[in-house]
């Protein structure tokens, strides 16, 4: 009877050990595959999973517009890069557009026939009053109509046009050259060491400079 209590007492006790044994075994294997992997391991997979661009390469990218901020995974830079680039590109289109317009009316009133000897001279019977159906467009191209009008009219709607034009051509150079240099710019940044290294701190310092005892002080220490 006895026998028989104690093996009751210890088939619980027999349970308990046989689990603490399986959980045991499996942190064991658990800290074995982590042992297995290392510090190294890792760290060689985070560096993996981190861009580093070459600033040169950036560079010769962004000759083409956009390529550079595209290389540089700067995906919300490319809608800035291309509406810039295309808004300078079509007012340098609607400009030219326009003074071709009066540049065509301008030179009817001259003689523009190169065998002539009166090329390049005003026609007979034009005066400074004398007017000419000139094309008239609107901002953005979408109407135009015919309009009389003089030649110093003209002649000064041309100009502006073509300094409009010209304008319109620096800007988008001007444009294009930011492109590249921000590219550049932003290569170097994501290259960088912008960790938790960056620190400064104080540090006691001995310092004897021409004094046969040391004189105690303080330095600051900017880590890099």
């Amino acid at each position: 009877m006895k026998n028989l209590l104690y093996l009751l007492l210890l088939i619980p006790f027999c349970g308990v050990c046989q689990q603490t044994l399986k959980q045991s075994n499996l942190q064991t294997s658990v800290s074995a595959a982590a042992g297995a992997l290392g510090p190294d391991s890792v760290n060689k997979q985070n560096a993996r999973k981190k861009f580093s661009p070459v600033p040169q390469r950036a560079t010769r990218l962004a000759l083409i517009p956009g390529f550079g901020q595209l290389y540089n995974h700067d995906y919300w830079k490319l809608p800035i890069v291309y509406l810039s680039m295309g808004g300078g590109i079509y007012s340098y289109y609607l400009n030219n557009l326009k003074y071709k317009d009066f540049l065509t009316a301008y030179k009817t009133f001259y003689e523009m026939d190169k065998n002539s000897k009166t090329f390049g001279q005003l026609k007979p019977g034009i005066t400074q009053d004398s007017s000419r159906l000139t094309r008239v467009r609107n901002l953005f191209n979408t109407e135009s109509e015919y309009i009389k009008l003089s030649r110093d009219v003209v002649e000064r709607q041309k100009n502006y046009w073509r300094r409009n034009r010209n304008l319109s051509l620096i800007v988008t150079g001007l444009i294009y050259s930011l492109s590249i240099i921000e590219a550049n710019v932003a290569a170097h940044l994501k290259t960088f060491d912008l960790s938790d290294d960056l620190t400064l701190r104080v540090e006691p310092k001995l310092s004897q400079p021409l004094l046969r005892q040391a004189t105690p002080g303080v330095r600051l220490v900017l880590n890099l």
